[in-house]
């Protein structure tokens, strides 16, 4: 007999495997349709990245280049040039003049490195005694350029140019104390390069002061760029006129100073560098 619709209903669930859908679950299927659709984009991405390398070279370390940047590939818009960021100078002088590297290539290059390795000597200690500075500079100049680069360069063996340094008339410093006066450059780059002359120009830092604990002159550092023109006489790059000028100067890095102790170590214990490069 039916019952009435005023009484309670009853409802059998049954287990959760054994319920019926009239709609199929399409949720397992879902997970493998986005694999494969990621598995796609990977596949094309690595397509396309191996399309757009194709044919395209990398330059080798040591190639010619100097330091700077220019274009947007960095090769200064020659087609095939390396990067103008590229380290140089992969023919080194072999011989010397009074402990000063010459016999440079007939190059761009070789222009380079000549007046990397000229800056160094123009910034040693040497130049501020009068037979060394002679030295140094009958060893890189032109020698018909050689009285005049001697006559700019004179006033620094003066004895108020000394003072100001912390040295004597004989350009000696205090006792316990050692002078320091070092170059090292940065990077190179030359302008209006001909086989005859060319402009170049060098970014150095320097060292420069009285090492010792009763210095009143630390050793501190300094950035600036060297110009130098230089001449091809006598088989080398010779030098024919010097100017200098400060920075560019990077931002100073947050790190300690040493003590007047460490960097007297450090000044006796590390040489310098005949070469630049």
């Amino acid at each position: 007999m039916p019952l009435p619709d005023d009484q309670p209903h009853t409802r059998t669930r049954l287990p959760v495997g054994e319920q019926s859908s009239p709609h199929p679950s399409t949720r397992q299927a879902r997970p493998l349709r986005t694999l494969l659709a990621v598995l796609v984009v990977v596949t094309l991405l690595v397509l396309a990245i191996s399309v757009a390398n194709r044919g395209k070279t990398v330059p080798a370390a040591g190639a010619g280049g100097s330091a700077g940047t220019s274009g947007q590939d960095g090769s200064g818009g020659r087609p095939g040039a390396p990067p103008p960021t590229a380290p140089s100078g992969d023919q080194p002088v072999t011989s010397t003049s009074n402990g000063i590297g010459v016999g440079y290539p007939h190059t761009e290059q070789g222009a380079q490195s000549a007046a990397a390795n000229y800056a160094v000597a123009l910034g040693s200690a040497d130049m501020f005694r009068a037979d060394s500075q002679r030295t140094i500079l009958t060893a890189i100049a032109d020698p018909a350029a050689l009285d005049v680069l001697q006559s700019r360069f004179s006033p620094s063996l003066a004895p108020a140019a000394l003072a100001a340094l912390g040295l004597d008339a004989q350009a000696k410093p205090p006792a316990g104390l050692t002078f320091v006066s070092r170059t090292t450059p940065v990077g190179t780059k030359t302008d209006g390069y001909t086989a005859d002359s060319t402009h170049a120009s060098v970014w150095c830092v320097g060292l420069s002061g009285l090492a010792g604990t009763s210095s009143s002159m630390p050793v501190s550092d300094y950035w600036y760029t060297v110009s130098l023109t230089l001449h091809w006489t006598g088989n080398d790059w010779k030098l024919t006129d010097f100017s200098r000028q400060a920075g560019p100067a990077p931002v100073p890095a947050d790190q300690q100073a040493a003590t007047a102790g460490e960097i007297t170590g450090a000044v006796q214990q590390f040489g310098g560098f005949r070469y630049a490069r």
